[in-house]
């Protein structure tokens, strides 16, 4: 399979530039240059494998050039050997909506479910190619985490995270920075995730800088995240839907990188309606598909602090789809963002992404309310990004079974879930340790030069 850069569509990239690059040295964002399609046949014979076996065969069409089958069944079994459940995810039904939790993974987020497998990926690619890289990250609280629980201790790749100081779950931040090991570090910015994000890709955009350390990302901006999440949506889809009957995917969006992963599901040929993209009150997201316009406005800082985002990463692979894979559109709208602080869609390009999304928000008393209500009604406690999903898909009214992504464990959120229910989440058993084990981070200010200098000087092997 070749690749291609969302701003240049001219030059081919294999798996394995995708992988180790993760952003374009353009600044664009890697997309397959044509999805593959599974005919209803192949579909049929897909929908009674277990999750594994079902990963392998997802996993293996976006990966052959880099990955033989054996090769793919090992990472796939050794990265899911330790999460709470056999099948990976675990689907529970309530009435028209079914949640699907997707944090039985060693950190209780679903970025564990790629993450695990990526972290495998890297050493055996790394191995194969006598190669070291750093790995720069930036988190709005998760993906820090389920990347250090993949990358530590491995040999040959350091990872240094960037997260903005007091804006993430105390949970959160103790699953990163309780981790001892030599390849690992936290870096707390004085700032909020967007910035995080800005310099992660600054850095990337130097190409001194980055071939110097040989640096490379797994933000969900890196493509093998999003193939390694489009099986979730046809192993959940396989299991709840009727024969060829269209459902719903409410997903709670901040980066954009989950619910693509369910719009190349449906290009695939996973019979999807809509896409239900789930925000909370940083809704660049909803505002962009009603009105056109994509605009960051300030990111406010919310109880479902994964979502406080205002430049969504991933919306680019949706633009560039809509824009009919045209690197030149895709250009100009980038450009528009930076000299003007917004773009417009045309009308055609709107009505194509319209055809497969709808949005809506949710504000903090309403998240507030929904964890309540299925405390009280369902008996079930979900975290504040999960009720953002279970309290916008209430508000459509759309035909069929909806599918509710329920991205991470309650008890990253204990203190939101206890003051709206009245009871306290447990972390699993064998995780509690981090709440009373020392924590290691460094805190720097917003100053790229300063971050530079701190990944220059302990990068080097």
């Amino acid at each position: 399979m070749d690749y291609i850069s969302t701003r240049n569509s001219q030059k081919n990239f294999t798996f394995k530039d995708v992988f180790l690059k993760g952003l374009a040295s353009d600044g664009g964002l890697f997309v397959p240059k044509k999805i593959p399609k599974f005919a209803s046949q192949e579909l049929e014979n897909l929908k009674n494998l277990s999750y594994k076996e079902l990963a392998i065969k997802i996993i293996l069409k976006f990966c052959k050039d880099e990955f033989n089958e054996k090769e793919i069944r090992d990472l796939v079994n050794s990265s899911y050997k330790n999460f709470r459940v056999d099948d990976v995810v675990k689907i529970k039904k309530f009435g028209k909506i079914n949640l699907l939790e997707l944090f039985h993974g060693p950190t209780l987020a679903f970025k564990d479910i790629a993450m695990q497998v990526i972290g495998n990926m890297y050493e055996k690619i790394l191995k194969k190619n006598n190669l070291k890289v750093n790995i720069v990250v930036a988190t709005s609280g998760d993906t820090g985490a389920a990347a250090i629980s993949a990358i530590r201790d491995r040999k040959n790749m350091k990872i240094f995270v960037l997260h903005p100081e007091n804006k993430i779950s105390e949970v959160q931040r103790k699953f990163m920075t309780t981790v001892d090991s030599n390849n690992v570090f936290n870096i707390a910015l004085a700032s909020n995730f967007d910035e995080c994000q800005k310099f992660v890709k600054l850095m990337f955009a130097d190409n001194d800088f980055r071939n110097s350390i040989n640096m490379t990302g797994v933000n969900s901006i890196n493509w093998s995240r999003i193939v390694i999440q489009i099986v979730y949506y046809f192993f959940s889809y396989f299991k709840i839907a009727k024969e060829n009957e269209k459902i719903n995917y409410s997903v709670p969006t901040g980066n954009f990188g989950d619910i693509f992963a369910g719009y190349i599901a449906k290009k695939m040929g996973l019979p999807i309606n809509k896409l239900i993209i789930a925000t909370n009150s940083n809704d660049i997201l909803k505002r962009a598909i009603s009105t056109g316009i994509y605009k960051p406005l300030k990111v406010e800082h919310t109880i479902s602090p994964s979502m406080d985002i205002q430049v969504a990463s991933n919306f680019e692979r949706l633009v560039f789809d809509a824009c009919s894979c045209s690197s030149d559109k895709m250009i100009k709208l980038m450009n528009d963002l930076d000299e003007r602080g917004e773009f417009k869609l045309e009308k055609n390009q709107l009505e194509k992404i319209s055809k497969n999304f709808c949005s809506e928000s949710l504000s903090e008393q309403e998240t507030k309310s929904v964890i309540k209500d299925m405390h009280n009604k369902q008996k079930i406690l979900v975290d504040p990004h999960t009720a953002v999903a279970i309290g916008v898909a209430n508000k459509m009214s759309l035909e069929g079974n909806t599918v509710i992504l329920a991205t991470a464990h309650p008890s990253k959120f204990s203190e939101t879930v206890m003051k709206a229910t009245g009871i306290k989440p447990d972390l699993p058993e064998n995780l509690e340790n981090i709440l009373v084990t020392k924590e290691k981070y460094e805190k720097l200010p917003k100053d790229l030069k300063k971050i530079k200098n701190y990944i220059l000087e302990r990068c080097n092997y």
